[in-house]
């Protein structure tokens, strides 16, 4: 968190934006942070999030808290990060610059941090498809750990956000509505891990990807789930070749990409055996929905 906020600083305060951290149980040292962050808005979710009900890899309460920042922003532009992914020294402007164009979604680079090889491994399974330089034109996917959208649009589609903020769904349905989104080189930012370990990542892969799966039954029917189900036993081989192929286009870091890719291939079967759970079950794995009338009050903390 502190290296996020303090890379996002400068840019923020020369342009006067509002940033806004939810937080429950996981979020230590808050008082601390508030001090050192004045400018920053602490809003206290723990009533609402709690965080020993979703498991320490669930990613269900990562979602709520999103939408409890969406809720309480004012902004006509409203952008996401994450706590461990520091943004660019240009990245507040270069967002602003990018939504002077027609799109309701712009999303931006993504690139590793920590050169350390389970690092590169998540990176490459997570955000591979938006390392530098990413694919200039319309885009069909956008990371949620740095990504802005025009309040205009998003008020389009409150009714798939204002509980918990899934980027995939979300937008999917602005594409529908004939929106337009697309990635941005210049809003960068850096993933920083320091902390991460091999178990949790696979048991956090195998429970996203159950997330995403479950997210995505719930618009299909028992056809298009047993379909997806089958498919799932040949994601680890076409996910892993998908990374290959991106690392072969780009021509950036294969000495680190190269003897990831073991791990690569392990991460990606833990995640299509989540995907098969999400589509046999229909759930996401974390509850199922969070009563809307509760989202977006708050308890700042003052320092």
């Amino acid at each position: 968190m502190t290296n996020c906020l303090t890379a996002l600083e400068t840019g923020a305060l020369e342009l006067g934006a509002e940033c806004i951290v939810p937080y429950d149980d996981r979020l230590d040292g808050v008082a601390e942070l508030a001090a050192r962050f004045k400018w920053v808005r602490f809003v206290d979710a723990r009533a609402k999030v709690d965080s020993s009900h979703f498991g320490d890899f669930s990613r269900e309460h990562h979602d709520i808290l999103r939408a409890i920042g969406l809720n309480l922003a004012s902004g006509q532009i409203v952008a996401l990060l994450e706590d461990h992914a520091a943004p660019s020294p240009g990245w507040c402007r270069a967002m602003i610059e990018a939504h002077r164009g027609p799109e309701a979604a712009i999303g931006g680079a993504v690139e590793n941090g920590v050169d350390r090889l389970l690092n590169w491994a998540v990176y490459l399974c997570d955000f591979g498809r938006y390392q530098n330089p990413v694919p200039t034109g319309p885009a069909e996917f956008l990371s949620d750990s740095n990504i802005s959208y025009k309040r205009q649009a998003l008020e389009q589609v409150r009714h798939l956000w204002q509980n918990a903020f899934h980027e995939t769904p979300l937008n999917w349905e602005l594409r529908k509505r004939g929106e337009r989104l697309r990635l941005d080189p210049g809003m960068i930012v850096y993933q920083a891990r320091y902390g991460l370990r091999f178990r949790p990542a696979l048991r956090e892969r195998f429970v996203w990807g159950r997330s995403f799966a479950g997210t995505r039954a719930k618009d299909m029917n028992p056809v298009q789930r047993a379909v997806f189900c089958g498919v799932s036993f040949l994601l680890p081989a076409l996910l892993t070749l998908r990374i290959v192929r991106l690392a072969l286009n780009k021509r950036r870091h294969l000495n680190r990409i190269v003897p990831a890719l073991p791990l690569v291939a392990l991460l990606q079967t833990f995640w299509a055996a989540g995907e098969l759970a999400g589509y046999l079950t229909g759930r996401t794995g974390g509850p199922e929905f969070i009563a809307a009338e509760s989202i977006g009050d708050g308890q700042r903390i003052e320092s």
